[in-house]
């Protein structure tokens, strides 16, 4: 605990005795169970100094606390005493200061209304920040740089990242430092480096803060207003409130990412969410409406604490875009898992993971999609590019990203399904509205295999090939393999593979042409696609909505969607049973095993799938359920005692 202005002995000596009894607070208490501390075996001195007469005061940070820049020194700065900066009851100025010149290489001066001051007889008091001062920048340049060769000689003399505490005296108007502790969150994470920031997505932003705790959630939001709610609040929801205090721990613990109104980067709510590494942003407040105001409790969001923006909705690329915990790969060299009858794949977006997943204990990538690439490498339409001469730059940066993937996941196979934009997601590459039509459903229009032979687009295709070839070919990674995305008609199959070929990739035993199963075309022709290619991997999330007529995505009538259909078992069963037949083997690359779990992974299982292909996060849960579903299935064979197979899931049932 900290007190201010304490005046006179007997003050002095009850304030000290506060400071103890603070060992025993349900904070205190909490953190030493939290860090398995002896309740017993720990102790508290208590440090008393001459009260610095405050009309400033603030915190350095000897490196940016939001992402590890140690290039930088952050300085946080407010009118009156430096506990309102602390507590986050305020958002006080911040200057970024440039080490290694001194130089302000930025300033974020948000408006401040209220501030902390001593009263004359002891003890404090909350009063408003003069409207002349409110907009106004806190320290002038000459003291910002004061205060950061300050904070440079004192990280040189302890030879770590520092957090430190100073203010600005009224009377003689001269900065002090009034304490210096290690950081301990970065110092803890080696070889942070400068971290330069990335672009922001557009999408639809509800509310714009600091980068307070770095990292990517989405769920829902919980908006808490008061310390009394709080066992109101469940775990893996979205913690929205004013400020957080040090009771509102327990809590903050079970958040999937925390959002503030007020607050700096050294706020309550910031520190705690560094430590505990839970995504955050503060002060949405200060540049803008208040996160409280204009995020809808239990409505789901998208936080994106990197870039300090909170997007309506849960924005998908963003959380792909997420690196797969260490959790979710650690396990693979930790743990031995039992080989598998059904192969168990992976789907993957982003190459710069692809190491990471590579451990994972999958036998290979049954979707990779070339989407990413796309949007974060190239970001220009294909057509425009030829256009302008620079066709290269698809066949490169696709060629580099899938290689990659290979690479990492070499001699298993990587299924790379060729580009499925849609028209309005093609238009916003640079360049495109030349090129794309306004569609009223894009959905069911101009996409998948429809293009690669139009001649409108089919130079586009052969860019795309020509990547699958380069890797193939100039890398010699032959583990990559093809899939073609919502092919309508099975001419639409043999117009594609003739491109395929005249572009020199030919079917054979180390290249195979897969044929995702979307469109109940692909099911009920099935016989007829077996001719033109050696698989399919069934895309259960288009495939139900066709099926069922029924956009997954409309609330209206999203709850009819259900791959546990009838009518979806019923078509996955006959293609597995007709693709069999023609010698192809059958793969399953969307949601449904692992949402649905293992009783409709036995269902794939004893309808004979070949694979199955989740997300890198459900690939050890998978490979689990489906051994011991695979052993289930022995015994009942072995013991003639399994269930029967349910007679409506015969294309035609007697």
């Amino acid at each position: 605990e900290t007190f201010l202005n304490v005046s006179g002995e007997e003050e002095v000596v009850e304030k000290v005795k506060e400071c103890y009894a603070s060992l025993f607070t349900d904070r205190a208490i909490f953190y030493r169970i939290q860090k398995g501390f002896d309740h017993m075996a720990v102790a508290l001195s208590a440090a008393v100094q001459r009260m610095v007469y405050a009309k400033a005061a603030g915190v350095i940070f000897t490196l940016n606390v939001a992402n590890g820049d140690e290039t930088q020194v952050l300085i946080e700065a407010s009118y009156g005493l430096g506990e309102f900066v602390v507590q986050g009851k305020v958002t006080p100025d911040e200057y970024y200061v440039r080490k290694s010149d001194l130089k302000i290489v930025r300033k974020v001066i948000p408006k401040k209304t209220v501030q902390l001051i001593r009263k004359g007889d002891g003890g404090t008091v909350e009063t408003p920040v003069p409207k002349e001062l409110q907009d106004k920048q806190v320290l002038t340049d000459d003291q910002i740089k004061e205060l950061a060769s300050y904070a440079l000689a004192i990280e040189k003399h302890y030879g770590r990242h520092m957090d430190i505490e100073w203010a600005l005296d009224e009377r003689d108007n001269k900065l002090y430092i009034l304490q210096a502790r290690p950081e301990t969150v970065w110092s803890l994470k080696k070889g942070v480096g400068e971290v330069k920031p990335t672009l922001t997505v557009e999408r639809k932003v509800v509310a714009k803060g600091l980068p307070a705790s770095p990292g990517v959630a989405a769920g829902k939001a919980h908006i808490i207003m008061s310390a009394d709610q709080i066992n109101e609040f469940k775990e893996g929801e979205i913690l929205v409130t004013e400020m957080t205090a040090p009771d509102w721990v327990p809590a903050m613990r079970k958040a999937k990412a925390i959002i503030t109104n007020s607050g700096g980067m050294t706020c309550h709510a910031a520190i705690v969410s560094r430590e505990l590494g839970i995504p955050c942003i503060v002060g949405t407040g200060s540049g803008g409406a208040p996160a409280t105001e204009v995020i809808k409790n239990y409505s789901d969001i998208t936080v994106d604490a990197t870039n300090g923006v909170v997007y309506e909705g849960i924005v998908e690329d963003l959380i792909e875009k997420k690196e797969e915990a260490p959790s979710a790969v650690a396990p693979a060299v930790q743990e031995t898992y039992p080989v598998t009858g059904t192969k168990i794949l992976v789907n993957l977006g982003e190459p710069e993971i692809a190491e990471k997943v590579a451990k994972l204990p999958c036998d290979g990538v049954g979707l990779m999609r070339e989407e990413f690439i796309w949007a974060s490498e190239i970001g220009e339409h294909p057509l425009y590019l030829i256009k302008i001469g620079k066709p290269e730059k698809v066949v490169d940066k696709l060629a580099e990203g899938i290689r990659k993937v290979c690479q990492a996941m070499y001699p298993r196979p990587v299924v790379l399904r060729f580009s499925d934009f849609k028209t309005s997601e093609y238009r916003n590459l640079k360049g495109g509205e030349e090129y794309e039509p306004e569609e009223p459903s894009a959905l069911l229009g101009w996409r998948g295999a429809s293009r690669y032979y139009d001649p409108k687009y089919k130079e586009a295709f052969k860019l795309e090939v020509k990547a699958v070839k380069k890797v193939r070919e100039e890398y010699g990674l032959k583990n990559l393999w093809v899939m073609l995305p919502f092919v309508r008609t099975v001419e639409e199959a043999e117009r594609c593979v003739e491109i395929l070929e005249e572009e020199g990739l030919r079917r054979g035993p180390d290249f195979k042409v897969w044929l995702m199963a979307e469109i109940p075309s692909n099911v009920i022709l099935a016989d007829q696609f077996n001719k033109f290619v050696d698989g399919y991997s069934i895309g259960s999330n288009d495939l139900t909505m066709l099926i069922l007529g029924c956009d997954r995505d409309n609330p209206t009538v999203g709850h009819i969607f259900d791959e546990r259909n009838l009518a979806v078992k019923r078509a996955i069963k006959h293609l597995i049973e007709v693709a069999h037949k023609g010698g192809k083997t059958v793969s399953i690359c969307g949601q449904a095993p692992s949402v649905h779990g293992p009783d409709f992974i036995r269902f794939l299982i004893e309808a004979g799938i070949d694979s199955i292909s989740v997300n890198p996060d459900a690939v050890v849960q998978v490979k689990k359920w489906t051994a011991s579903i695979e052993r289930r299935l022995l015994v009942e064979k072995a013991l003639n005692k399994g269930l029967a197979e349910d007679p409506l899931l015969k294309w035609d049932p007697k």
